[in-house]
Parts: C-alpha cells; sequence; structure tokens
C-alpha cells in the first residue's frame, strides 16, 4: 500500500477544524429566520402597481364556480356562431413575448393580450378541436367533483390529442381563459416531488410525520388543497435539486443535526412541489436556502421556484416562492473548496448559451451577486455537480460542505 494521502483529504481536515458548535454553526441561519418572520405578510399586488401594460392572473376558484366559467365560455361560442362570426375561442396569448418581469413583485407575470383559436382556420382547427374536448373533460370532473393526473386525461382521446403535450399546454390555456389555477380544474400532476426532515402535517385527515419516512421520504401531494395542520420546530428549508443529493442527506439525517426540512422535485420543479414550498414557507415564515447544480440549468430550476416559469406565468401569485436564497453548489465554492479538476466538467455549446441568455434576463440582472456567479461560469466554461463534493468523501455535503456554508451564512 502507498502513502498517498485520498484527493482532498488535506482540505477535509482543514475544514473540519474550522467547524465550530453546532448552536454557533446555525447563528447566522438564525439571525436569518429572524429577518425573514420580520418582513411584512403581505405582500404587494399587481393592481397596486400601476404598471403600463395590463396583465392577467388566476385565482383558486370553486368546483361550481368553474363549472359556470365553462358554460359562459361555451355560450360565448354558440353565440359568436348565431351571429355568423364562427366557432372562435377568445384566449389570452401565454407567448414568450408576452411576458413580463416585475421587479417589485419579484416574479414573472403574463400580459393581458388575447388571441384566437377559430374552427374555420385550417392553423387553429384541431387547436380548437382539442380545447372543446378538454372543457368538457374538465366539466364532467368537476360536476363528479373527482380528480384525475394529466396523463388520465391524454388516454381520455389519445387520437386526438396524439402527444401530451398536446393536452398539457391547451390544459394551462384553458385555465388561463377561465381565470382559475390550474389544480382547480381537478387535474394534477403525478406525484414528483418528496419532503423528509422536521414537519408534520395532515393529508386528508391523516397525520404524516416526514421524520419517519426512510431515505425516500414522504411524496408530496399531488392535491395540496388537502394539506393542513402544518407543523414544524424547523430553522430553515433545504431545497435540493437532485434526487441523490436529497437521499444522501436523508440517509445521514441531516436534519436532525441541523433543524430543517428537506425537498426535492428531482429537477425541473413540478406544480405539486412548488404549491407546496410556497404554502410551507407562508405558514412556518422560515428561510428556504438551495442546493442546485453549478450550472446553467441548476440556475434556471432555481429562477423557477422564485420568479415563476414562463409556461404558467398567469398564476406567478400562486406558485413562487420569492426570496429563496442560493447556498450552493455556486462557480465561486469551485475554487473556494478545491473541487478537484476530474469533477469539473466542461460546459458544452449549448450550456455557455444558456448561460449568456441567463445573463440577459431581467431577474438576472436585478442581482448582482447572481450576476457575478454567472459570470464566472461562463467565462471558466466549467461547471460542476453536487455530487462533485463525494470527491472528498461520500459524507462531505452533510459532514463538512453544507455545515462551513451555515456556518458563513454564506448564500446569496
Amino acid at each position: 500500500m502507498s502513502g498517498k494521502k485520498k484527493p482532498g483529504s488535506d482540505l477535509a481536515a482543514l475544514n473540519k477544524k474550522k467547524l465550530k458548535s453546532v448552536d454557533e454553526i446555525l447563528e447566522k441561519v438564525k439571525r436569518l429566520g429572524q429577518r425573514v418572520r420580520a418582513e411584512p405578510e403581505v405582500q404587494k399586488t399587481l393592481a397596486e402597481l400601476n404598471l403600463p401594460h395590463a396583465c392577467r392572473e388566476v385565482v383558486d376558484k370553486s368546483a361550481d364556480a368553474v363549472l359556470d366559467e365553462i358554460e359562459t365560455s361555451i355560450l360565448l361560442v354558440a353565440a359568436s356562431v348565431l351571429r355568423g362570426e364562427g366557432f372562435t375561442y377568445t384566449l389570452p396569448n401565454r407567448a414568450k413575448g408576452n411576458q413580463l418581469y416585475v421587479p417589485e413583485l419579484d416574479r414573472i407575470v403574463l400580459k393581458d393580450s388575447q388571441s384566437h383559436r377559430t374552427f374555420a382556420n385550417i392553423s387553429t382547427c384541431r387547436k380548437a378541436v382539442i380545447t372543446t374536448r378538454i372543457l368538457q373533460l374538465v366539466h364532467e370532473l368537476c360536476t363528479k367533483r373527482i380528480h384525475v393526473t394529466k396523463r388520465d386525461l391524454f388516454y381520455t382521446d389519445v387520437k386526438l390529442f396524439e402527444d401530451q403535450g398536446n393536452s398539457d399546454g391547451i390544459l394551462d390555456d384553458l385555465a388561463c381563459m377561465l381565470g382559475c389555477t390550474r389544480s382547480s380544474l381537478h387535474v394534477v400532476a403525478s406525484e414528483k416531488g418528496v419532503v423528509v426532515g422536521r414537519l408534520t402535517f395532515r393529508e386528508d385527515g391523516d397525520l404524516i410525520d416526514c421524520r419517519r419516512m426512510g431515505v425516500g421520504g414522504k411524496a408530496i401531494p399531488p392535491n395540496i388543497d388537502k394539506v393542513d395542520s402544518i407543523e414544524s420546530d424547523a430553522m430553515f428549508i433545504l431545497l435540493v435539486e437532485k434526487d441523490a443529493a436529497f437521499m444522501r442527506l436523508a440517509e445521514d439525517r441531516f436534519y436532525n443535526t441541523y433543524p430543517c426540512i428537506i425537498i426535492t422535485a428531482k429537477g425541473q420543479p413540478d406544480v405539486a412541489t412548488r404549491l407546496f414550498l410556497r404554502k410551507l414557507k407562508q405558514t412556518l415564515r422560515i428561510p428556504v436556502l438551495a442546493l442546485v447544480d453549478s450550472d446553467p440549468y441548476g440556475l434556471k430550476i432555481l429562477s423557477v421556484y422564485m420568479k415563476g416559469s414562463m409556461n404558467m406565468s398567469y398564476d406567478s401569485s400562486n406558485l413562487t416562492t420569492p426570496d429563496i436564497k442560493w447556498l450552493g453548489v455556486r462557480p465561486s465554492d469551485l475554487d473556494r473548496f478545491s473541487i478537484p479538476e476530474q469533477c469539473r466538467l466542461p460546459m458544452t455549446d449549448e450550456d455557455i448559451k444558456t448561460g449568456k441568455k441567463l445573463l440577459e434576463e431581467d431577474f438576472v440582472r436585478a442581482n448582482p451577486d447572481w450576476v457575478k456567479e454567472l459570470e464566472i461560469m461562463v467565462t471558466t466554461k466549467v461547471k460542476a455537480e453536487i455530487q462533485a463534493l463525494s470527491s472528498f468523501g461520500f459524507q462531505y455535503l452533510s459532514q463538512q460542505y453544507l455545515p462551513l456554508k451555515l456556518q458563513g451564512g454564506d448564500w446569496i
């Protein structure tokens, strides 16, 4: 056996000496929590801002209210036919050019311009048919007071929809047209996100203790309306991009030493996870710290949680959790934590293009620290995954990296 040291062993030993007691490590997190709780609970609304553009937002509606909206929409179409103007739907335009970032709200909203979907037009005929079919299906769901997944909806008429992307997209169009959230349509996404840690809540009357859910965690319910009685003694929420990092932290029982709730959507965030995170933040009023890959897509995922997505900008007021702190892995961490060269990956042309596009986004330019980190990334043309930290040992993430970041208040 050679006397060679494990890569990063010197750094790990140095970091270990730097770590203080758990109470001292959590001191800056505690102060951040005090600032979060001191913030006013009522945030500004679009109506209060007097923006130069009219904007469209949706609200939760009861099944009866959605039924009324659907029937009114069909009556308007019938009236249009009787007037000799043809079978036409008037829907909000959800194209990218109709999106607007509002700095005062720190999220993306949808401007209130409209488009027409006409049955007699060859370019919109098929979409008009699909729109009618989905309205019919949603009407049935709301009448029967039952919920189905987006996949279930797709399989009701595969020949017409052809691809689930078609039915999913028009479902968002209809939510926007009817002025309600997508969950109000009684169509939910399949379970994707999971949660573990110091959290209890009731789901449809059943008590759930997230400390007793094992390494896999508790699946985040697709119907967030059935979640209530949320209680926790956590000091912060740790939002994790990757399932692998989530499992490492869950298995190491990171939340026992550092009181927290750990959530992941296993990549691109789904609606249920975004709704659940927002509900936790509003109920518990504790900070949210994010752990994502050091690449443009990690930051895009973080921005969806914080600012909203282009696809669902009409519902950003219900889906976004502003003021999430970017804990890591940040481009500046690669040198500061001496991530080995073999664990740093060269960015592809597509990665660099995505990074440069992000630098042009209003919500990125609004945060100088984000700009600085992104500039490091596109200049060095290097990216790294959370798993790169495993080069120092499988438990380095939970025992060294995160405690050091928390201790230093090293988030932006």
